[in-house]
C-alpha cells in the first residue's frame, strides 16, 4: 500500500514533478438502498479490499459553517483553491532562528485532497462539534499543557511569544520541573529527551491507533475476511502501520485486567453491517485525552461496489459529557495496483530515536565544558511552526 494506491501515487507523481498535489477524485453516491448486498462465498456481507478516503473533511465543523452540514459546490471549489495556495507559499518566521529551522517542511513535502462534501466528519451532536469536556478531563489537560510549558519556559519560544506557548511565560531559568515525570504517560513530544518515553508515538514508532481518521501523509485500510475472522490492516503516517484482529466467535471481551494498545474488539453482523465493540484500551493509548475508559461502537457497511461507509460511536463519560459520533465514506482501491505489497517500515524508532537522545547528551556534554548553549534554552518540541493554518480546519 506505501506508494503504491491509486490515489497515493498521483500524490507523489505531483510532488515528484514539483507541483502541489490535489487529488480529483469525486464524491460518490451510496448504492441504492435496493440494490443487493456484495456477499461473500460463505453468505457475509464482502467487506474485503483496500480502502481510503479520498478527499478531505475537517473532523469538527469550522464555526464560521454554523449548522450547514454540507459544503456547496462554489464553496468547494473555493476552498479547494485556497487550499491549493497554501501548499505553495513560503511564510518564514526570522531567519536564523530555531522557529525558522521547525518551519523547514514546505509545500514540496506535503500533499491535499479535494474537499469532501460534509463540513464536518462529526454527524452527532447536529453542530458537528465535539461535546464539552468533562471538568475532569479539563483538569487533566490542564495540568498536562502546564507541565510541557514549563519545559519550554526558557526557549526562544517563550521569549518570541510564540504560538506554542500560548498560555505560558517566558523565564530564562530553567524549570524546576525538568526532570519530573509527566502527569500522565506521555504520547505527545516534549522540550526534553531524558528517555525514550519523552518522544511523540511517531518517535517512537507507536502509532494513535483507534479511532482512526487519516492524516495529511494518507490512511490505508486492507480489509481481509474468513468464515470466522476479520482482520484490518492500517497503513497509517510514515510507516506507523498495524494490525487489528476482530473476535467474530461470539465470546465475552477480554477481562478489565487485560489492557491492549488497539483495545479489545469484539464484532458481530447486524444485517449488512459489521458492528464492531471496541473495549479494555491501554492507559497508555490517547484518543483525545481518552485513555482506558475509550468505547467504541463501530458500523461497517458496504454502501456500493466501491464504497464503504464507516460510522463510529465514541464515549468516555470521564472525557466528555455526551457520546458522539463521526460518519465517513471510504473508496476501494485497486488490488492491481497494490498487488506487489511490502510492509510499512518506520525507521524513526530503530534509528532516529537513539540519535536524538545521543545528539542531547552531546549538547549536556558540550555545555558542561563551556562549548554551547545551555540544551534547555533550545526547543526541540515545537514542528511545523510558521505554516499558515488549512481553512478547514
Amino acid at each position: 500500500m506505501n506508494r503504491r494506491g491509486s490515489v497515493r501515487i498521483l500524490v507523489f507523481a505531483a510532488i515528484a514533478a514539483g507541483g502541489t498535489a490535489v487529488l480529483t477524485s469525486s464524491v460518490r453516491a451510496p448504492a441504492d438502498a435496493a440494490e443487493p448486498a456484495l456477499k461473500t462465498p460463505w453468505g457475509d456481507p464482502d467487506l474485503e479490499g483496500i480502502w481510503t478516503d479520498e478527499t478531505a473533511t475537517p473532523l469538527q465543523r469550522p464555526a464560521k459553517y454554523a449548522n450547514q452540514e454540507f459544503f456547496s459546490d462554489a464553496q468547494r471549489t473555493e476552498l479547494d483553491k485556497e487550499r491549493a495556495e497554501l501548499l505553495g507559499r513560503e511564510r518564514r518566521v526570522q531567519r536564523g532562528t530555531e522557529l525558522d529551522v521547525a518551519g523547514a517542511y514546505n509545500g514540496q513535502f506535503a500533499s491535499m485532497k479535494r474537499t469532501g462534501s460534509r463540513t464536518s466528519m462529526i454527524s452527532d451532536p447536529p453542530n458537528g462539534r465535539r461535546p464539552p469536556l468533562t471538568e475532569r478531563a479539563q483538569k487533566a489537560a490542564a495540568e498536562d499543557r502546564e507541565f510541557r510549558l514549563a519545559l519550554l519556559q526558557s526557549t526562544e519560544t517563550c521569549k518570541n511569544n510564540s504560538i506554542a506557548c500560548k498560555g505560558g511565560r517566558y523565564d530564562p531559568k530553567p524549570s524546576a520541573r525538568r526532570t519530573e515525570l509527566p502527569p500522565r504517560y506521555n504520547t505527545a513530544r516534549m522540550n526534553r529527551f531524558n528517555g525514550p518515553e519523552d518522544g511523540a508515538l511517531p518517535d517512537r514508532c507507536l502509532t494513535l491507533g483507534l479511532p482512526e481518521f487519516g492524516a495529511n501523509a494518507g490512511s490505508f485500510r486492507r480489509i481481509v475476511q474468513t468464515a470466522g475472522g476479520i482482520t484490518m490492516f492500517y497503513d497509517v503516517g510514515q510507516g506507523q502501520g498495524w494490525q487489528r484482529n476482530i473476535v467474530m466467535n461470539g465470546s465475552p471481551h477480554l477481562p478489565a485486567s487485560i489492557r491492549q494498545w488497539f483495545g479489545d474488539s469484539r464484532g458481530r453482523w447486524d444485517g449488512n453491517s459489521l458492528v464492531v465493540d471496541v473495549t479494555n484500551f491501554s492507559p497508555k493509548t490517547d484518543f483525545m485525552g481518552a485513555r482506558e475508559n475509550l468505547h467504541l461502537i463501530e458500523r461497517w457497511t458496504r454502501t456500493g461496489p466501491n464504497t464503504l461507509e464507516y460510522k463510529v460511536t465514541i464515549e468516555d463519560p470521564t472525557v466528555w459529557t455526551r457520546p458522539w459520533t463521526v460518519t465517513q465514506e471510504f473508496t476501494r482501491q485497486s488490488n492491481q495496483d497494490n498487488r506487489i505489497y511490502y510492509e510499512p517500515r518506520c525507521i524513526e524508532g530503530n534509528y532516529g530515536l537513539p540519535g536524538l537522545m545521543r545528539g542531547q547528551r552531546t549538547q549536556e556534554k558540550a555545555f558542561a565544558e563551556g562549548k554551547g548553549p545551555d540544551p534547555v534554552t533550545r526547543d526541540i518540541a515545537t514542528d511545523f511552526v510558521g505554516v499558515e493554518d488549512d481553512p478547514l480546519q
